[in-house]
């Protein structure tokens, strides 16, 4: 039984209302079923909201308590407050016409004090959660368990060096599992946010990356057996908690998952705000995965710029995020995945307005992003640009180079017998600028 509450009174159903409008509860780029490079944008972005910051984080830092007020709380049980709580996400998202939510376990329903009655709860709000998603049509992206926030989890999950915690975990992922399955998940997440070491005075690193291993193949093989025909998605992130994690970024992802063979059933999930934390870029990491095959996913949030640490802000920079769709469209999109809203209101920003607000900057920010990305592709020169600057790889002794047709003797007789190479500009001023004139 729905709760019956109206948590978002006053908002109605957001709606689209085209670039001139100055309505902040309305898309101005966000056209659903607007056709774009073949495809409605709903299909291109899968839009979800993140149930974690969304609808359990309250505001709470480490100076100060929560400063939101979620009324579904106050319920004298643990269902009770699941069941409102999920009723909120599920007005909300209706309101706002997004098409998936993703969620770790604990999310949806407090944890238990056992694996027995975790499971149990995880049961009974899912029962609750399939009739939501039946009268409303939204889908479960992708799901996940939480191996990081209980204190048995201090020294890692799967890389924990007590067993006793390592099957708990697995049981943990088992129960996460089963509950994705459940609601037709179309996808699956790890996030080693414990997985990693905070010294290495007292850490068998090689026997921890083996446990892992083992741990993820021992979940693609119950997953599998139980019919999940998803993607398995792992979220690189270079610290925090951990001093160093072990999926510290994009690169250190794919090799670990071809070092253990583990390549064809797991991709990435490429988060913004963890690629800066890396040192890297956004469009690097997105790089790195789609030049793998392995780009499934990405949390949408930013950083701050004067902040080492992760803030997952809601995005805002129209240039970067143009940059970031034509990698995504050059791949051919996403594999599996879709766009998930892993970001959160300020501590301050406390009226219910402020989580549309939020997500329909972000949402129109990538729309507007795919469109403009679109149009680079189609009318402007970038495209040919980059290609004409590996044009000698396109024939003759540079294409058998590429091809695997010439030895070191070969290029060295090549070098002697030719004319000197003259340097050719890169012209990054050019291509910087032609982003700007589609803005």
């Amino acid at each position: 039984m729905s709760t019956n509450n109206d948590y978002f009174p006053g908002i109605k159903s957001i709606q689209f209302e085209g670039p001139d409008s100055r309505n902040p509860l309305a898309f101005r780029f966000y056209d659903a079923d607007r056709v774009v490079a073949g495809k409605p944008l709903k299909d291109h972005l899968k839009f979800a909201c993140a149930y974690w910051h969304s609808f359990c984080n309250a505001g709470a830092d480490p100076f100060g308590e929560g400063t939101r007020i979620f009324p579904w709380n106050e319920a004298p049980d643990a269902i009770s407050r699941a069941k409102g709580k999920m009723d909120a996400a599920f007005e909300f998202m209706s309101k706002l016409g997004l098409g998936y939510f993703c969620f770790h376990d604990f999310d949806l329903v407090e944890e238990g004090d056992s694996l027995s009655q975790s499971a149990q709860r995880l049961d009974m709000i899912t029962d609750y959660a399939s009739s939501k998603m039946a009268e409303t049509g939204i889908k479960v992206l992708w799901g996940t368990a939480n191996l990081f926030s209980n204190t048995r989890y201090m020294n890692g999950a799967a890389t924990n060096p007590d067993f006793k915690v390592v099957s708990h975990a697995a049981a943990q992922v088992k129960h996460a599992l089963d509950a994705t399955i459940k609601l037709n998940g179309e996808n699956y997440v790890f996030w080693g946010g414990r997985e990693g070491y905070m010294s290495l005075l007292n850490t068998d690193m090689k026997r921890e990356l083996d446990h892992l291993a083992r741990f993820l193949h021992a979940a693609r093989d119950y997953a599998r057996a139980q019919g999940f025909q998803g993607s398995f998605f792992i979220e690189p992130k270079p610290c925090e908690p951990s001093k160093h994690q072990y999926d510290y970024d994009a690169a250190t992802v794919v090799g670990f998952l071809n070092q253990y063979g583990l390549q064809d059933d797991f991709k990435l999930n490429i988060e913004v705000n963890h690629a800066t934390l890396s040192g890297h870029t956004f469009q690097h990491e997105l790089e790195v995965a789609a030049g793998a095959n392995m780009l499934g996913s990405i949390d949408a949030n930013r950083g701050d710029y004067q902040n080492g640490w992760d803030t997952d802000q809601f995005p805002t920079n129209l240039y970067e995020l143009t940059e970031a769709m034509l990698v995504i469209l050059r791949a051919g999109g996403f594999q599996g995945g879709g766009i998930n809203f892993d970001a959160k209101v300020r501590r301050n920003s406390i009226d219910n307005a402020d989580l549309f607000y939020a997500h329909i900057g972000g949402m129109d920010l990538f729309a507007r992003a795919l469109i403009v990305a679109d149009q680079i592709q189609k009318e402007s020169p970038l495209e040919n640009m980059r290609a004409s600057r590996y044009s000698s790889f396109d024939s003759g002794s540079g294409k058998a180079f590429e091809n695997g047709q010439l030895s070191l003797e070969d290029l060295h007789r090549l070098a002697i017998e030719g004319d000197h190479p003259h340097p050719t500009s890169g012209r990054q001023e050019l291509f910087e600028n032609l982003i700007n004139l589609y803005l």
